[in-house]
């Protein structure tokens, strides 16, 4: 069986309800998948270190703060330094999501990050495998509506509760979970 691991840091609970879709994404394929939340302080558990060494692929989210992964993320990242040196990650699937408040928000900034820092690992990314919803007549009720290629974009306003977000970003969070599950089956063999 495929095994995932979804480890993310969530500022508001945006970015939780995002892994909650892209874990149910993943699942729907047959994938075990295994939600690690980063905590307030930039923490995980020593368990949670050793899910990720046991995963088949990572995929990583963070919420996009001033242009980048907000600093708790950033501090598990740092702490990675232990499973960097023995290379426990290298040749797993990765992948990241990233929710901001505005439909641009220097997303790319932080995607862009979260696959420098899997290429650090040795890891062997993913993106969404899916073409934007982008003709006149697309909302943002349509699959990928913010376009992103090489990692799950969701925008969620700043004054919407969680409860509010948009439905199409949830639909393309299922998509992008069972895209990722997919490619690393195909890759696990």
């Amino acid at each position: 069986m495929t095994q995932i691991a979804i480890v993310f840091h969530s500022g508001y609970g945006h970015t939780a309800r995002v892994a909650e879709h892209v874990q149910k994404g993943a699942t729907a394929t047959g994938a075990r998948v295994d939600v690690i939340a980063i905590d307030a302080e930039g923490n995980v558990t020593d368990a949670a270190w050793e899910t990720l060494k046991a995963a088949d692929g990572i995929i990583f989210g963070s919420p996009t703060y001033m242009g980048t992964v907000s600093w708790q993320f950033k501090k598990f990242a740092d702490a990675s330094s232990k499973p960097w040196y023995t290379m426990d990650w290298k040749g797993k699937i990765a992948a990241g999501f990233t929710n901001s408040a505005t439909l641009n928000g220097d997303k790319g900034s932080t995607i862009a990050y979260l696959a420098l820092f899997s290429a650090q690992h040795k890891m062997l990314w993913t993106g969404t495998g899916m073409h934007p919803s982008n003709a006149k007549a697309s909302t943002r009720d349509d699959l990928n509506n913010l376009g992103g290629y090489q990692g799950l974009l969701v925008a969620s306003p700043s004054d919407a509760g969680v409860d509010e977000m948009v439905a199409g970003d949830l639909k393309t969070a299922e998509a992008f979970g069972a895209n990722v599950a997919e490619v690393v089956k195909s890759v696990k063999g």
